[in-house]
């Protein structure tokens, strides 16, 4: 019947709409340092069976094949590219980027995370009233492990192990050392918005140690790692996306007709 390839369209038209907003955010966000794109992933839904395959047939033969009919499509979930983005030179002292695999740990407020941390590859960073080296967004987490830089420090430098030297009175000064997490499945990682993300049960709990080392990136000073949506994929993507719609539209349409026609019959 007409109704069930209406019922059909319409879970492909919701599909394709929650894909057209995940898009949307990534286009949106294309310009946003650190950001993590999201793909949308689909499964296709319950099948109505009218005929098993492998039924015995006469003389002794079976059915090579079945008949089913597929009852649409839905959104199985979104996965987070975890993809490297592009280096972009600064001329920022605090402005920080991961070469390889790894996050910064910052602080974040009671209630967002069950660890008590959030996770960022974003790394322009700078520092508050106390000196401590915070995120550079509207709620300015606190990088961790705690670091804090003097007013009055001069030629301060971050080399690639995250050492932070640094001089002050005309003396050389060790400010300590920024760290790196990593996450069995990255991907898992939760999205809470202020370029913040974090560990989920699918992600596993973070490990941190030291960069540039046993698969940890290295950090690069006077760098910015820019997002990884790329703009040519994703308006390729939405290209796709709409056609795609506009085809299951048109199945909307088609089966519209069909029923008219059924009713038309009746008049004869």
């Amino acid at each position: 019947m007409s109704t069930i390839s209406l019922n059909t369209a319409s879970t492909g038209l919701n599909a394709l709409s929650t894909s057209l907003d995940v898009i949307a955010n990534n286009l949106a966000n294309v310009n946003t340092t650190g950001f993590r794109a999201s793909r949308t992933n689909f499964e296709d839904l319950f099948y109505l069976e009218r005929g098993q395959p492998g039924i015995e047939q006469e003389y002794g033969t079976s059915n090579p094949t079945g008949l089913q009919v597929g009852l649409g499509v839905s959104v199985s979930g979104t996965s987070l590219n975890v993809g490297q983005g592009a280096l972009e030179p600064t001329s920022g002292d605090l402005d920080l980027a991961i070469l390889g695999d790894g996050w910064f740990q910052v602080e974040v407020s009671d209630g967002m995370s069950e660890d008590g941390y959030g996770y960022t590859r974003a790394g322009n960073f700078t520092r508050n009233q106390n000196g401590e080296i915070v995120m550079s967004n509207s709620e300015g987490y606190r990088l961790s492990p705690d670091i804090v830089i003097p007013q009055d420090a001069t030629n301060l430098t971050i080399d690639e192990w995250g050492y932070v030297q640094y001089q002050e009175n005309g003396q050389n000064v060790q400010g300590g050392q920024i760290t790196l997490a990593r996450f069995i499945n990255p991907a898992g990682l939760q999205a809470i918005g202020g370029n913040i993300y974090t560990p989920t049960y699918a992600s596993g709990d973070a490990d941190v140690s030291e960069p540039n080392q046993n698969g940890y990136g290295a950090i690069k000073q006077y760098n910015l790692e820019t997002s990884n949506a790329e703009a040519v994929t994703e308006l390729v993507s939405l290209i796709k996306t709409q056609r795609a719609f506009e085809m299951n539209s048109q199945v909307i349409q088609a089966a519209n007709e069909t029923l008219q026609e059924i009713v038309n019959l009746r008049r004869f």
